[in-house]
């Protein structure tokens, strides 16, 4: 073999061993990737729960089964950071089915105790409306007064959220801030009887001012058995056009520098109590509404009014359940009543002082399948002209006793 023919088989074998180590190398690069997608996917976690809800109410006026609703959760977790959830809200009363958004939000985990939320959020303002409105984690069968998607305060709006909390030697805290678009104030152009109120939950806004707020809440306890927290949110409600303007007699009313700040205060406590072999929960909320004062018209004798709208709710409920005895049957059962009241501003079209005293037995099959019996006193004054649809809201026609069933799936 001379030596031109035996550098060119050298350089062959050389090219091939080469060719092979590059090929070798990208069918590993190629497996490397595939491992990685899967990790992802694994990551990525899709899932639906929610809550549903039947009941009986039956009065001295009425006997109907109502409040026949149906809220799937629809949760999808990507990575360790991402998260979507979105409530559909389908209930089907008085013979009309209605299908809403409760909420829809996309979640960005930033760190341990930091969560950036932007969509359709629930509103910290307290903690009924973020926590306990489900039908199976409120233990009685209707909201407290003043608090639900007709009361007085904002439940959900479409906005930003920063929320989380932190250690602080054995207490806890927990915060959150948000700008939403904000309420709307009713001006009485559409239901004149209710000038004054503020409307939440509005996919656009009226403005271009933005409403804001903040919870802060404190766990005292190294236990985390109480927690106290505090409120504030803070909007102009008003649109920068007179909802008067076609009218030369009306249209200098207008509700641009209206304002409106809402205050809450909330409490929370569940403790054992070993002596009684159960757990005793204590929750309440205090709400306060003030809107700077407008002039407004009453279409029914043409005569302009003003009133200082301010209003206020607040409600305290207390229940017990002996869950550390060993009968199977009586550690299910659990004792809850409840008081609640809504004032709402003195001379405006819809004026009322209304109380509610409910108190009932709850059977819980698991811990979240309850069947509550309970039974509600109503008492209060209507002195305005605009109460009828607050009345039905409230129940407020007549004693009723309830009969729901509610799950969580």
């Amino acid at each position: 073999m001379n030596f031109n023919r035996f550098i060119l088989i050298w350089l062959l074998l050389g090219l091939s061993k080469s060719y092979a180590q590059d090929s070798i190398q990208s069918q590993l690069d190629a497996v490397k990737s595939e491992i990685t997608d899967l990790k992802k996917i694994e990551k990525s976690h899709f899932m639906i729960r929610g809550f549903t809800q039947f009941g009986l109410d039956a009065s001295s006026e009425d006997l109907s089964f109502n409040m026949t609703s149906f809220n799937p959760i629809i949760l999808w977790r990507h990575g360790d950071r991402f998260l979507f959830e979105s409530e559909l809200e389908m209930e089907y009363m008085s013979n009309i089915f209605s299908l809403n958004l409760g909420y829809a939000s996309a979640s960005y985990l930033v760190t341990k105790g930091l969560v950036i939320k932007g969509g359709k959020i629930l509103i910290p303002f307290g903690t009924f409306g973020e926590k306990f409105h489900p039908s199976w984690s409120n233990k009685l069968a209707s909201a407290p007064l003043g608090f639900g998607h007709d009361g007085m305060v904002p439940m959900a709006d479409v906005g930003v959220e920063v929320k989380g909390g932190v250690q602080v030697g054995s207490a806890k805290l927990s915060y959150a801030a948000y700008a939403v678009n904000g309420p709307r104030i009713k001006d009485g152009t559409e239901e004149p009887t209710e000038a004054g109120m503020l409307s939440f939950e509005n996919m656009n806004d009226n403005n271009r001012n933005k409403a804001f707020g903040a919870r802060l809440g404190i766990l005292p306890l190294q236990n985390s058995s109480l927690e106290l927290g505090g409120s504030v949110y803070y909007a102009l409600p008003g649109s920068f056009k007179s909802p008067f303007a076609g009218d030369p007699k009306l249209k200098d009313l207008n509700y641009n520098n209206v304002t409106a700040l809402l205050t809450a205060l909330d409490l929370c406590f569940v403790k054992i109590i070993q002596p009684l072999s159960g757990v005793l929960d204590i929750k309440g909320q205090y709400n306060v509404s003030k809107i700077s004062n407008a002039t407004y018209f009453n279409p029914s004798d043409t005569a302009r009014y003003t009133f200082q709208n301010n209003a206020s709710s607040y409600y305290i409920q207390v229940a017990f359940r002996p869950s550390l005895l060993d009968n199977k049957v009586l550690k299910n059962f659990e004792l809850v009543g409840r008081y609640s009241v809504y004032n709402t501003p003195k001379k405006s079209l819809w004026e009322s002082e209304q109380s509610q005293i409910q108190f009932g037995l709850d059977y819980w099959f698991t811990w979240r399948t309850v069947i509550k019996v309970s039974y509600q006193i109503n008492n209060g004054t209507m002195g305005g002209s605009g109460m009828s649809s607050m009345a039905g809201m409230a129940g407020m026609s007549a004693n009723v006793i309830l009969f729901h069933i509610a799950t969580g799936f």
